[in-house]
C-alpha cells in the first residue's frame, strides 16, 4: 500500500510552517517548537526502508509510447528471494550527514535534473546521487496549493516546455501533475516547507497570510490570476499577491528599454500598453515604469522579470553605470576618401565599390549573403567584403531578445560554425556573442539587425517582439510552429524571425530583374516549377520574378545552409568538414539523399553532402 503524503503545521521559532510529511516515510512529530523545519520533519521517526533506485523504478513503471507516463509502484525497494536481474532492481544506498554538502554545479540528481537541495541518496550501481524526495517520492501528495486536488507522480520527458509552478524552471524527469490545473512541481519543490504568514515590507506593510483558494483572486503586484502560484492576502486591507511576486525586485535593467524601471504600485496615469507584450496595463495594479520617461513606458511586471528581458540583477541603491554604447568607437575610420579601416580586418584596408554586378559566389563576411547593385567594402588583397550595412554595425548592441550587452565578433576559419539563437540556423559569418561565460548566447547579424518596431517589407504595420518567446507559434510565411516571432498589434500578421531576416528583394544569375519573397500561393501566376531543381515548390516560401515568371526555392537559392561560409571548416563528432562553394558547371549528388547538391556543398571523409544536414548523417552512419 502506497500511502499519500501531505502536509501539516509545525511553529519553528516563533514561525508557523506547513511542512510536508509522510504517514510511513516522514511521519509527524510529536515535539513542537522545533529548532528548524528539517528538524521537524525527521524526528521519531521509525527505521525506514530500504528504497528502490529511482531509474529502476522509472525502468519498472515505463509503460508509454509517447515518453510521458504515471509512476504506479511503491518506492520501496522489495527483497526478491528469485533471482532477478540486478540492472533492474537494486537499492540505494544512504549517504550520512550528507545534508552538509551541496551539489557541485555541474553536478545534481539524475532523475529531475536539477541541482540545488542538500539532502540526498547514493545509488551504487548508478553511481550517482538522488535528491531525498525524489528517491522517497510517494505516488500521491495532497498540496495546499491544490487543496481539493492530489498531485501524481509523473514521467516528464521535456518536450512540452513545462515549466515548475515553484521554482520557475523547465520540467524534465521525475515531477508531480495535477492534471486539473495542468501544474507541473518538482519532487523536490512539492516537499518544500510553505511559509503561512509571510513579513515582506517591500510590497505591503502588514503581514500577508497563505490563502489556499486563489480561484478568484486578483495578485495586485502582476494583475493577474495565476491559480498556478501560492497566494497571499492581507484582509485588512484587501490586497493579494503571489508568493513569487512578494519578492520581485524594485530597480531592474531590461532588454527593451534604454533606461532603469522601478516597480510602482499603481500608474499615475490610468491605463497604457506594456513595453514587451504590448497589451493595455490596468493602472489600479502594479507594474514597472521608467524612472526618467515616467508613466509613459510602462511594463507588465511579469513580462519585466521574463528571462529574455531581465538578468535577474536587482539595481536598488547601485549607482548607475556610465555604459552608453552611443560613445562606443565606431567600427571604422577613414584613412581617405573611399578607403577605411575596420576593426575586425585591420591588417590590410578596405576600398569602396560602386555598382557591383551580381555574383551569387561574391558572399558579404559579416551577413554571408550575395553582394547586388549596392555599396560595397572590399579588400584589395584578399577575398573580404562587407555590405555597407553590415560594415556600420556597431561593436556593441543592446538587443531585445537578451539582457547583456552583445559584443560584435568575426568567428574563426577553425571553429566554422555558430548557432543563431534568435533563427537557430547555423551561421558562419559574424556574431554578436554574450561575454557572460554562463549566458552563451549568440545572434547573427541578420537577426541582431532585428529591432523595436521591425519595419518589414512584406508587411503595411510595424511588428515587435510581443510574444511569449516560449510558445509556439505559426509563422504566416512559412506555415511552420516557431518560437520566437514577430506579430502586427493591428492584425493579426505573424512572421518567424528565420522568414524576417530572408532578403525580401534579391538576385538571380538568370534574371535581369529583381526576385521578390512570396507565400502567398503561386499557381495562378505561373507554372510552379523552381528554375534550379526543376522540382515543384508548391505554395511553400519562394521568391518570384514578376515579369520573366522565374520562380526558385529558397534554399535553391541560397542553398539549404545560406549562412554558412564556403572555404571554412568545422567539426561534427570529431570529424573535419569543410564547405565548398556552389559549383556552376556541375552538380555532385549528395552521399545521404542521393539528390544533387543545388548550393554549396559540404565534403567530409571522401563524401559530399547537400547539406549540414545530410554531412551530420554521412558522419553519424560513418561512426555507428
Amino acid at each position: 500500500m502506497d500511502y499519500e503524503g501531505g502536509f501539516h503545521e509545525v511553529e519553528t521559532d516563533g514561525k508557523i510552517l506547513l511542512v510536508y510529511h509522510h504517514p510511513k516515510y516522514r511521519p509527524i512529530p510529536q515535539i513542537k517548537n522545533t529548532s528548524s523545519p528539517d528538524e521537524a520533519a525527521n524526528q521519531d521517526h521509525p527505521p525506514l526502508p530500504l528504497f528502490l533506485c529511482p531509474v529502476a523504478r522509472g525502468r519498472k513503471d515505463y509503460h508509454s509510447t509517447t515518453g510521458n507516463f504515471v509512476f504506479t509502484s511503491s518506492p520501496e525497494y522489495v527483497i526478491s528471494t528469485t533471482r532477478v536481474d540486478n540492472r533492474d532492481h537494486h537499492h540505494v544506498l544512504p549517504l550520512f550527514w550528507c545534508n552538509n554538502e551541496k551539489f557541485g554545479k555541474d553536478d545534481g540528481c539524475l532523475i529531475c535534473n536539477l541541482n540545488f537541495g542538500t539532502d540526498y541518496y547514493f545509488c551504487g550501481n548508478c553511481d550517482t546521487n538522488f535528491h531525498k524526495e525524489c528517491v522517497e517520492a510517494p505516488l500521491k501528495i495532497k498540496h495546499p496549493y491544490y487543496p481539493r486536488h492530489s498531485l501524481e507522480l509523473c514521467w516528464h520527458d521535456g518536450s512540452d516546455f513545462d515549466h515548475c509552478s515553484c521554482c520557475g524552471r523547465r520540467m524534465g524527469g521525475l515531477i508531480y501533475h495535477c492534471t486539473v490545473y495542468q501544474t507541473y512541481m518538482h519532487p523536490i519543490c512539492a516537499m518544500k516547507s510553505i511559509p503561512v504568514i509571510i513579513d515582506q515590507q517591500k510590497i505591503h506593510v502588514h503581514p500577508l497570510t497563505f490563502f489556499p483558494r486563489q480561484n478568484s483572486l486578483i495578485c495586485n503586484v502582476c494583475g493577474l490570476i495565476e491559480i498556478k502560484y501560492a497566494t497571499y492576502v492581507c484582509l485588512r486591507c484587501n490586497f493579494v499577491a503571489h508568493i513569487d511576486c512578494m519578492y520581485s525586485p524594485h530597480t531592474i535593467k531590461i532588454s527593451r528599454h534604454h533606461h532603469r524601471i522601478s516597480y510602482v504600485s499603481s500608474l499615475r496615469y490610468g491605463k497604457c500598453h506594456c513595453g514587451v507584450c504590448r497589451q493595455s496595463i490596468d493602472g489600479d495594479y502594479g507594474a514597472y515604469t521608467c524612472n526618467k520617461c515616467g508613466d509613459y513606458y510602462a511594463v507588465h511586471s511579469r513580462c519585466a522579470l521574463g528571462k529574455d528581458v531581465w538578468d535577474g540583477e536587482e539595481l536598488e541603491g547601485i549607482p548607475e553605470k556610465d555604459d552608453d554604447i552611443t560613445q562606443d568607437a565606431p567600427p571604422f575610420w577613414e584613412i581617405s576618401k573611399g578607403v577605411i579601416h575596420y576593426f575586425l580586418h585591420d591588417h590590410h584596408h578596405l576600398r569602396l565599390e560602386e555598382n557591383i554586378l551580381y555574383d551569387e559566389n561574391k558572399l558579404c563576411q559579416a551577413c554571408v549573403m550575395p553582394v547586388f547593385e549596392e555599396e560595397i567594402y572590399s579588400c584589395t588583397e584578399c577575398d573580404f567584403i562587407l555590405h555597407e550595412t553590415c560594415l556600420k554595425a556597431g561593436r556593441r548592441i543592446q538587443h531585445a531578445l537578451h539582457p547583456h550587452l552583445l559584443i560584435l565578433k568575426a568567428i574563426n576559419n577553425g571553429s566554422g560554425e555558430f548557432q543563431c539563437y534568435a533563427c537557430r540556423r547555423s551561421c558562419g559569418g559574424f556574431v554578436y556573442q554574450c561575454p557572460t561565460e554562463e549566458c552563451k548566447f549568440m545572434l547573427d547579424v541578420r537577426c541582431a539587425s532585428i529591432s523595436e518596431p521591425f519595419d518589414y517589407q512584406g508587411h503595411e504595420h510595424p511588428l515587435f517582439l510581443s510574444l511569449d518567446p516560449e510558445k509556439l507559434v505559426r509563422c504566416e510565411v512559412c506555415k511552420y510552429s516557431r518560437r520566437k516571432l514577430l506579430s502586427c498589434i493591428k492584425c493579426d500578421f505573424i512572421v518567424c524571425i528565420e522568414c524576417a531576416t530572408l532578403p525580401y528583394k534579391t538576385r538571380y544569375k538568370n534574371d535581369k530583374h529583381f526576385l521578390t519573397l512570396s507565400w502567398r500561393g503561386g499557381e495562378e501566376r505561373c507554372e510552379n516549377w523552381c528554375e534550379e531543381c526543376e522540382d515543384v515548390v508548391g505554395r511553400n516560401l519562394f521568391y518570384w520574378c514578376n515579369d520573366c515568371c522565374t520562380i526558385l526555392h529558397t534554399a535553391c537559392l541560397f542553398s539549404n545552409d545560406p549562412y554558412m561560409k564556403p572555404g571554412q571548416c568545422f567539426e561534427i563528432k570529431g570529424k573535419e568538414v569543410k564547405i565548398l562553394a556552389k559549383s556552376n558547371t556541375s552538380r555532385p549528388t549528395c552521399y545521404h539523399c542521393r539528390k544533387p547538391c543545388q548550393g554549396k556543398i559540404f565534403t567530409t571523409d571522401n563524401c559530399t553532402a547537400c547539406s549540414r544536414t545530410c554531412a551530420f548523417f554521412i558522419i553519424l552512419l560513418s561512426n555507428s
